[in-house]
């Protein structure tokens, strides 16, 4: 399981409504994408749920590299930089995927909670931890789903769960979710990734 997103930051005074419209005219093109589990379509309006920026930020599970490069280098992403601007694009390797009791349906919110890895700390300790984050958060009421992983680059843990409620059950930033493209969520393998 791979883990990836990009971070589109808009001016204060952006139209969301603009990206709202790209994700309703566009949004459904990865609903059958090959090698994907999830895509949530994510965005942040400034002033709302405590957010300083306008941004829009999708964030994906992928099963496969093939899928996720195949994206990355086969036109679907180059139609986003095209219109935008190329972002840079962040990647996790999986730690863990759970299901909540809400798994299957509609998703309303999303939250992403960051974590640096301590220098000198017990790398197998930590992140068994963030897998039990990630039992713990799919065990609360409205939890969808939770993926933990790790980027080894800059030695940071991210936790990203997906929620039935506007005003979710977890910490970290707060999105909202436009749409979700899951053609591959049954195949993403569950609980610990090694």
């Amino acid at each position: 399981m791979h883990a990836m997103q990009y971070e589109l930051t808009l001016p204060a005074d952006y139209d969301m409504a603009v990206v709202r419209a790209r994700v309703a005219r566009i949004g459904h093109l990865l609903d059958d994408w090959e090698g994907l589990g999830f895509k949530t379509y994510l965005i942040r309006e400034r002033g709302v749920h405590g957010s300083p920026v306008n941004q829009y930020a999708p964030f994906y599970l992928w099963n496969t590299v093939e899928g996720m490069n195949t994206f990355l280098w086969g036109g679907a992403f180059q139609g986003l930089s095209n219109d935008f601007g190329r972002p840079s694009v962040r990647q996790w390797t999986g730690l863990s995927y759970e299901e909540g009791g809400a798994a299957g349906s509609p998703a309303r919110s999303a939250v992403r909670r960051s974590e640096p890895v301590p220098e000198g700390a017990e790398l197998a300790e930590l992140m068994a931890d963030a897998v039990g984050t990630a039992e713990r958060l799919a065990e609360e009421d409205g939890a969808l789903f939770v993926a933990s992983a790790v980027d080894t680059a800059r030695w940071e843990v991210v936790h990203f769960s997906l929620w039935t409620q506007e005003t979710p059950k977890a910490d970290g930033d707060v999105f909202e979710v436009l749409h979700v493209s899951a053609p591959g969520r049954e195949r993403l393998p569950r609980g610990r990734q090694w």
